[in-house]
């Protein structure tokens, strides 16, 4: 080779030495496209290997996921005057087409502290009443830990609630005037016609700061503490129990948002519920009677309150915690709603199967 350079002319060493470096180029491209196939190639592989995964896991586990859908328990301890019937008569019309059960938890005076010996009962009804499950729980009961009873699977609770001072003023009229829902019902303080801003002027106690004290307890659950109104460790255990404990928290102003990720989430209990919340006549079924809106300055009163900074704190917190969720979940196009689709796969699955 030496000999032949030093014979061939400078003109055909220059063209010689560009060609190799053309063919070096060429090849290097070509094996950069091999390799770029042989990761494609690699990708659509572990994809069709995650499907046959996937499809065998559907084909083999198909019964042991029915057991377990068919174990499941879901708890919604409604916080009054929070549109809980609207959302709890989803559930009812629901409970036939997609096959499970819903009671009421109905407790004496509407008492939501159970007794030690009641919370020992329940929890072991909800846990080994077979022939109920899967169950829908519904009632206006505080939050109820169940691993204080020795019980290794949770039900999955879910709640909803309100801007305070609007929940207070709600529950203030339904008190006297009642709701659409049960009209001839006759109401505990029914016959008073005292307005809420003349109940909040006159200083009277159904309109008293202390009534806003409802929702912290009602999330932070049984221990005495809750129950001390204006109890900081109270406000603080709601605000735990509600991100380790409950699946979903929504807000009364967007239920619909609420019920559309509970259907995407447990479709098993509310597949179809964004539907008949939409068309459905009970989507806005219990509307209290005779309601007036409070005045500027009966809301400013109740606003200089530390109970109505700390319900609101935890209102706030639980609004600010179900909309970073739905923006996790949900997309709005030309006005309306729709759930994003799953965005996470599997790869680099070993061992190989054969």
């Amino acid at each position: 080779m030496g000999l032949l350079r030093l014979k061939m002319p400078p003109k055909f060493q220059l063209l010689a030495l560009l060609a190799f470096a053309i063919a070096m180029i060429f090849l290097e491209n070509q094996i950069q496209k091999l390799e770029e196939s042989r990761g494609k190639l690699e990708r659509a592989i572990a994809r069709h290997e995650v499907r046959e995964i996937e499809q065998r896991h559907i084909q083999e586990g198909a019964k042991e996921a029915l057991v377990e859908e068919d174990d499941l328990v879901v708890i919604y301890n409604r916080v009054p005057k929070t549109a809980s019937t609207s959302f709890t008569n989803i559930a009812y019309d629901l409970c036939n087409k997609n096959n499970y059960h819903v009671l009421h938890i109905n407790t004496t005076k509407n008492n939501p502290v159970m007794s030690l010996q009641d919370q020992v009962r329940f929890v072991k009804n909800v846990t080994l009443w077979k022939e109920m499950k899967p169950a829908f729980y519904h009632g206006h009961v505080s939050f109820l830990d169940f691993t204080k009873f020795g019980v290794k699977k949770k039900p999955v609770y879910i709640n909803v609630i309100r801007d305070p001072i609007e929940r207070l003023v709600s529950y203030y009229y339904f008190l006297r005037f009642g709701d659409d829902y049960r009209p001839g019902l006759r109401r505990r303080k029914q016959g008073d016609k005292k307005t809420f801003d003349e109940c909040v002027a006159a200083g009277g106690s159904d309109c008293a700061p202390e009534k806003l004290w409802l929702q912290i307890p009602f999330f932070c659950g049984h221990y005495s503490e809750c129950w001390n109104i204006g109890s900081k460790w109270a406000l603080e255990q709601a605000k735990y129990n509600l991100v380790n404990e409950y699946m979903l928290v929504g807000v009364t102003e967007e239920l619909e948002d609420f019920v559309m990720m509970l259907e995407a989430a447990l479709p098993r209990f509310f597949k179809g519920a964004t539907e008949l919340y939409r068309t459905g006549k009970k989507s806005h079924l219990r509307k209290t009677s005779e309601k007036k809106p409070p005045t500027k300055e009966s809301i400013a009163r109740l606003q200089q309150s530390d109970i109505w900074k700390m319900e609101n704190e935890f209102y706030e917190f639980a609004l600010e915690q179900f909309q970073y969720v739905r923006a996790h979940a949900v997309r709005e196009k030309d006005g309306e709603l729709y759930l994003l689709a799953q965005n996470f796969f599997y790869e680099k699955i070993y061992p190989k199967t054969t």
